[in-house]
């Protein structure tokens, strides 16, 4: 871990300062060293924030500060702030994204879907979800969800299956495996996707972290599948958050009578989209994503790549992206962007399109 973030963790440890302040200290400052080094009067003249607040600023040899750091650094885990240019662009746009991230692995580019439902899910629940989730990860889509037990655990447990990439999102601090029977999913998710967090290390799985966990969940994706929900649970939480965000809701249908088909059958009243196949939630959010042999192609063809070319091919994908976002993105010079790009279609694994758009090439 770097000397940036071990800033940004001092700052985020300061009582009593919390995600919205963080997001003002950010808004008004160019940097986390101009943030640490204005001091109480700054912090109060540029952000609002009160100098009794600034005051409480830990020094870096802080007895909690080196816990902290001393727990992600066993947890190998690395602190993402709103300001990186890695940071996800569909999770920065909500209106309430997460000041600083921990994340253990690497965010995963591209498509995601977010899917949540009970944590008491019936078999039929169980087994579907897993059977949808191996499929849309087949297709590349990332599947993510929360790690807690029922269709949490079997929605990664099916990306896993498909070969894909999933993405486990906490309401603890990253350091910390709830719920603990899922010790070896989170082994398993980690040699496939990534674990984050919003909060600091420690933190334990308060009921009141959950909504919050959601809103991210639903905030990375482009759109949320509700398998088996109560009414009044967390999954329609979720659900809210996303149709807040601009997100698509999917729904499957529940049996009538059943403790968990209430809430699925309430959204599916109120206009989510029905699911009884991957091909429902493709047709509405990717209904050009290739099949599955299509994309074992354009692995192939990846694994020719190295460097800052596999960097920026993975970043690509079957939507035009234009050439300043796929620099903000991959962190790359506009320039550099655009040599690596005509090298890749060059070899075939780029096509470009009018406005500096590019795409990748089906390869078959």
């Amino acid at each position: 871990m770097t000397t940036e973030e071990r800033s940004w963790l001092r700052l985020h440890l300061t009582p009593g300062l919390g995600r919205k302040r963080l997001l003002r200290l950010m808004e008004s400052f160019a940097d986390i060293d101009q943030i640490l080094g204005a001091g109480p009067r700054a912090w109060k003249e540029r952000a609002g924030i009160a100098p009794v607040l600034a005051a409480g600023l830990p020094p870096a040899d802080a007895p909690q500060v080196q816990l902290a750091w001393k727990k992600l650094e066993t947890a190998g885990a690395w602190i993402l702030p709103l300001t990186d240019s890695r940071y996800p662009q569909l999770l920065r746009n909500i209106h309430d994204p997460p000041a600083l991230l921990y994340v253990i692995g690497e965010l995963p580019p591209g498509d995601a879907l977010a899917v949540v439902g009970s944590r008491r899910a019936s078999e039929t629940g169980r087994r579907l979800t897993f059977d949808l989730c191996a499929e849309l990860a087949a297709r590349q889509i990332v599947i993510v969800s929360g790690l807690a037990r029922g269709i949490d655990s079997y929605a990664h447990l099916g990306a896993l299956e498909g070969g894909g990439i999933t993405l486990g999102v906490l309401g603890c601090g990253i350091d910390r495996v709830y719920p603990p029977e899922n010790a070896d999913l989170f082994k398993r998710l980690l040699e496939r996707g990534a674990i984050c967090s919003e909060y600091p290390p420690g933190t334990p799985p308060l009921p009141g972290h959950f909504p919050g966990r959601n809103r991210i969940i639903s905030g990375l994706c482009r759109g949320v599948l509700v398998v088996e929900a109560a009414e009044n649970s967390g999954s329609l939480i979720t659900a809210e958050f996303a149709l807040d965000q601009g997100r698509e809701v999917f729904a499957v249908p529940g049996p009538v009578r059943s403790a968990t088909g209430g809430g699925v059958n309430q959204l599916l009243k109120d206009g989510a989209h029905l699911v009884t196949g991957a091909a429902d939630i493709l047709s509405v959010l990717w209904p050009h994503n290739p099949r599955p042999e299509v994309r074992r192609a354009e692995e192939t063809f990846a694994d020719s790549l190295s460097g800052t070319a596999l960097s920026l091919y993975r970043h690509l994908t079957n939507e035009p992206l234009h050439i300043d976002h796929l620099a903000r993105i991959s962190g790359l010079t506009p320039m550099e962007v655009s040599a690596i790009l005509l090298h890749l279609e060059l070899l075939g694994g780029v096509e470009s399109l009018p406005g500096t758009r590019y795409i990748r090439r089906q390869r078959s």
